[in-house]
């Protein structure tokens, strides 16, 4: 028998306001359905940023001189961008991370994990984006391919961890 038990904040019955607290073993299984949804989303985001590169060939314009002024406002967005991805898996994933190692049952912080990995994945992804807008402001396969490679890089050594004591958890028990 799974307990759940419905905690709303000052009284509100709205469901935006509502915090549903889950057992050791269902948040053990959510953990899980979280873990395939990141990484199904992980595995859809790289292979649309293959297909950025192959639109941005198939259907880009030639390539053209491009203001060099445009070309440092990318560079300076994507320093930006992997900046944030750096500043978000601190802050959200590796924090909730020890938490849930410690605390396997937390659904506030397997929320954090889950929403700091698909931050991270949607930056990564609007690094690979910037490379395709490049190439359809007429940049050529070189200067867009470092934002494409990018993206896809981090993106994938960016996979989904399960926290150690949170699989332990699974393992043991009946």
């Amino acid at each position: 028998m799974i307990l759940r038990k419905l905690y709303c904040s000052n009284g509100f019955r709205r469901r935006m306001f509502c915090v549903v607290l889950f057992n050791s073993r269902e948040n053990a299984t959510s953990m899980i359905g979280a873990l395939k949804t990141l990484r199904a989303v992980q595995w859809a985001m790289l292979a649309s940023i293959l297909l950025y590169g192959i639109v941005g060939e198939v259907a880009g314009p030639v390539a053209r001189a491009v203001d060099p002024a445009l070309s440092y406002l990318f560079s300076t967005l994507a320093v930006a961008i992997v900046g944030v991805i750096f500043v978000v898996r601190r802050t959200l994933v590796l924090r909730a991370a020890e938490s849930l190692a410690t605390h396997p049952e937390d659904n506030l912080s397997l929320n954090h994990w889950r929403t700091g990995y698909l931050t991270t994945y949607a930056l990564c992804e609007a690094l690979a984006l910037s490379g395709l807008v490049q190439r359809f402001l007429g940049c050529n396969l070189q200067q867009s391919a470092l934002y494409y490679l990018g993206g896809f890089v981090l993106l994938f050594f960016f996979r989904p961890r399960q926290p150690a004591a949170v699989g332990a958890n699974i393992v043991g028990q009946p």
